[in-house]
């Protein structure tokens, strides 16, 4: 009972951590991708862009650890999706993390770059413009790869009923919005900073929020809700 009430109590700071490192990053450099003049605006601010970066890691990390703390507890109810949810969310997504922050990281020296040889520079120009590509690729990767492990995570925690399952329900069905938000991106429907993507992922939002301020009150259920 003490173990599953304290796992509850770390996953959902988790969560809290890890999901305001990830809009404080955006207010940080979303910013600065949105400018047809980035690289000069990176090295104007780049203190500023290193913060935003180290956020994203932050965000990368703490969500990492979720599935793996959660794992002990999930395997008992469902070893296949608690699997699924580790190799999703804790090695799938943390490599793109990865990825996205030192693609951050090459944008920076690149900028810095740019504002020492000045606009003669164009092969630097060219340089930034695939990283940043790659950026908006692991971007991608990562509304696919966390709607794909959070599906795992909420199906798990309905069939094993250790949170109560209208949480699971409105898991499952605000996650679906939020993949639906990655097919608009890819097919270029919308963009990621479109006001229509933000209210579609806002349901996955404060539902993780309500889960986990639920998690730091009253922790995991050591047996179920609903059966008798």
């Amino acid at each position: 009972m003490k173990a599953n009430r304290r796992t509850g109590i770390i996953i959902g700071i988790l969560f809290i951590v890890g999901t305001f490192s990830g809009i404080l990053s955006f207010f940080f450099t979303g910013t600065v991708s949105d400018s047809p003049e980035y690289l000069a605006q990176i090295a104007e601010s780049d203190k500023q862009f290193i913060f935003g970066s180290l956020l994203i890691l932050l965000m990368g990390f703490s969500l990492a650890f979720i599935p793996i703390v959660l794992y002990p507890v999930l395997k008992n109810h469902n070893k296949a999706l608690a699997i699924g949810y580790v190799v999703f969310r804790g090695a799938i997504e943390t490599v793109t993390y990865l990825a996205v922050w030192v693609s951050m990281l090459l944008l920076l020296f690149v900028g810095e770059s740019y504002a020492i040889s000045g606009d003669d520079a164009q092969w630097l120009t060219s340089a930034a413009d695939v990283i940043f590509r790659f950026r908006e690729l692991g971007s991608m990767c990562i509304i696919f790869t966390f709607g794909i492990g959070a599906i795992l995570f909420y199906l798990a925690l309905y069939q094993s009923e250790l949170l109560p399952r209208w949480l699971s329900v409105w898991g499952l069905i605000a996650i679906i919005l939020h993949l639906v938000t990655g097919f608009l991106i890819l097919f270029g429907v919308q963009t990621e900073t479109s006001t229509s993507i933000s209210i579609m992922n806002f349901p996955i939002f404060l539902q993780e929020m309500v889960m986990a301020i639920w998690l730091i009150a009253k922790g995991l259920k050591a047996e179920p809700f609903y059966r008798s």
